[in-house]
């Protein structure tokens, strides 16, 4: 039998999710959750940032609104395969609510990789609107069915749980 013609499942998606599951699992495992949910968040922040100036750009806009803020997050994890929607906005939060994971079944049993998501939000909503506090209250990692983030955007308002964003000027 032909290699090319063997059922491997194995293409570049399922190869990167992999390695980004080993790679957390690796962190996790030497330094712990908390500390390689550090590291991650950096990669996050990089992303986070990349992600705001790809999304002003498209958008012609210097900054993003509250409500833009909301519709990016959701759109950019529609792009990489989540199913992100907003359960709720006002001018002190927005909550989103998740049934898939971008990681797929690979984030289970990895919170450090939710910290990418935070990072993201976290750095595009403060980018914009100033301040971002974002809690995950249910992770699909953690084994519920589905995500629950909050993302505060007034200090006052925000829970005592979570990891705070601040705006930058880069």
């Amino acid at each position: 039998m032909r290699l090319d013609e063997m059922d491997i499942p194995l293409e570049r998606d399922v190869f990167l999710r992999s390695l980004v599951r080993e790679l957390s699992g690796v962190l996790e495992d030497v330094v712990g959750i908390k500390e390689a949910s550090g590291f991650v968040s950096v990669v996050g922040r990089s992303i986070g940032e990349w992600m705001n100036g790809e999304y002003r750009k498209a958008l012609r806009v210097s900054n993003l609104s509250r409500e833009q803020v909301a519709q990016v997050c959701v759109d950019l994890k529609r792009r990489i395969q989540g199913k992100f929607h907003i359960i709720e906005e006002d001018e002190d939060k927005i909550i989103f609510g998740n049934t898939a994971c971008p990681f797929g079944d690979k984030v289970i049993g990895r919170e450090s990789m939710c910290m990418m998501t935070s990072n993201v939000f976290g750095h595009i909503a403060a980018q914009n609107v100033g301040y971002a506090k974002v809690e995950l209250q249910e992770t699909i990692a953690r084994g519920n069915k589905g995500c629950r983030v909050v993302v505060y955007l007034q200090p006052a308002s925000a829970s005592s749980e979570g990891r705070e964003y601040f705006r930058t000027d880069t």
